[in-house]
C-alpha cells in the first residue's frame, strides 16, 4: 500500500461548485479539442479542453464552457453518447442517484427528457436514444459500473458490489460471461484490450484475463484505506488510475502501469471524486472542491 506522498497536479481549472463527477468523451469531437463534462449539486457543465500537448500555443489547459445546466437533483454519474461532436449539437446523458429514485435525462442542450424510475438498485436498465426502455437484468446486488465497449457493440459489462462482473449479450438479453471476486467497488472493462477487465476491492486492485479464468490474474494492494474508483486509461490498455475512498479532506489518486512494480504517479485533491481518462492523451482528471485536477504521465 502506499503513502500519500502526492504530487500536485499537471493543470487545475476552477469551477464554481464542488465537483461530483467528471467524464471526458470517448469518442471524437470533429475538433482537437475534447468535451468533457462535470456536474454537483444541482448543475452539470458541457465544456472543451484543450492542452498544450496537442496544440503549441495553449499555455498549459484551455477550457471552454459551451453550457451550463442548473436543476434540483445532484449528479452522480456521466456518459456520453458516441452522437456527441462540436460539428453538431452535442449530447449527454446522465443520470442522478438519490436514494431509491433515479431521474434519466438527455441533454440536446436545448431539448430535455426525464423519466423517474424506483426501485431500481437490484437492476440494470438500458435505454435507447429517444428514451425508451430497451432492456432489463435483474442484478443480485446494487449495480456498481456499467461499460459498453466500442469494439463489442452488442455487449454489455455490469458490475454487481458483490463482486460478480457479468457480460450480456444485448441482443438476445441474457449473460454470456461472468468474472468474479470479492466485494467490489467499481469495476471498467478495457477500451484498448477487450479481454482485460479491472476493479477494485478492498485496499486492492484486480485485474482479470477474461480467456483465461473467470478470477483475477492479478491483486495488488494499492491504498491504505479502500480503494473507490478504476479506470484504464483509454490511450494505453497497462495504464490505469485509481481513487481512495474520501479521507477527512484528500482523495488519493494513484496511477498505474502492469509493467512497473511501483506507482508511476501519486496525486492528492481535496474531497476529491469522479475519475476519467483523455480519449487520446495519458491525462487523466479527478474532481474536487471547486476544481477539477488533471494528471499527465508517461505512457
Amino acid at each position: 500500500m502506499q503513502e500519500d506522498s502526492s504530487h500536485s497536479p499537471s493543470y487545475t481549472v476552477p469551477c464554481d461548485d464542488f465537483v461530483h463527477v467528471v467524464e471526458f468523451s470517448p469518442f471524437s469531437s470533429g475538433t482537437p479539442a475534447s468535451l468533457l463534462a462535470y456536474g454537483g449539486n444541482q448543475y452539470m457543465v458541457v465544456g472543451t479542453c484543450l492542452f498544450q500537448e496537442e496544440d503549441v500555443e495553449v499555455e498549459g489547459v484551455e477550457f471552454n464552457v459551451l453550457r451550463a445546466f442548473h436543476h434540483e437533483l445532484r449528479v452522480d454519474a456521466l456518459a456520453w453518447s458516441p452522437e456527441s461532436r462540436l460539428d453538431r449539437m452535442p449530447t449527454i446523458r446522465y443520470v442522478s442517484f438519490i436514494k431509491h429514485l433515479i431521474h434519466f435525462f438527455c441533454f440536446l442542450l436545448c431539448q430535455q427528457l426525464n423519466k423517474s424510475l424506483t426501485n431500481i438498485f437490484h437492476l440494470s436498465q438500458v435505454w435507447d436514444l429517444d428514451g425508451n426502455e430497451s432492456a432489463t437484468f435483474r442484478l443480485q446486488s446494487p449495480g456498481i459500473s456499467v461499460c459498453w465497449h466500442p469494439k463489442e457493440v452488442f455487449k454489455l459489462m455490469v458490475a454487481e458490489k458483490k463482486g460478480t462482473i457479468r457480460f450480456y449479450d444485448m441482443v438476445t438479453q441474457q449473460a454470456i460471461l461472468s468474472l468474479e471476486s470479492e466485494l467490489l467497488m467499481s469495476a471498467d472493462w478495457c477500451l484498448t484490450n477487450t479481454i482485460k477487465v479491472g476493479g477494485v476491492s478492498g485496499s486492492d486492485w484486480l485485474i482479470w484475463d477474461i480467456t483465461r479464468s473467470s478470477y483475477p490474474q492479478e491483486k495488488r494492494p494499492a491504498h491504505i484505506d479502500k480503494a473507490r474508483l478504476f479506470r484504464w486509461s483509454r490511450a494505453n490498455e497497462n495504464l490505469f488510475a485509481t481513487t481512495g475512498c474520501p479521507g477527512k479532506i484528500n482523495t488519493q489518486l494513484i496511477i498505474h502501469h502492469l509493467g512497473h512494480p511501483q506507482p508511476v504517479a501519486i496525486g492528492s485533491v481535496t474531497v476529491g471524486s469522479g475519475l476519467s481518462w483523455h480519449r487520446t492523451l495519458p491525462l487523466c482528471v479527478v474532481g474536487g472542491d471547486r476544481k477539477l485536477c488533471f494528471w499527465m504521465t508517461e505512457m
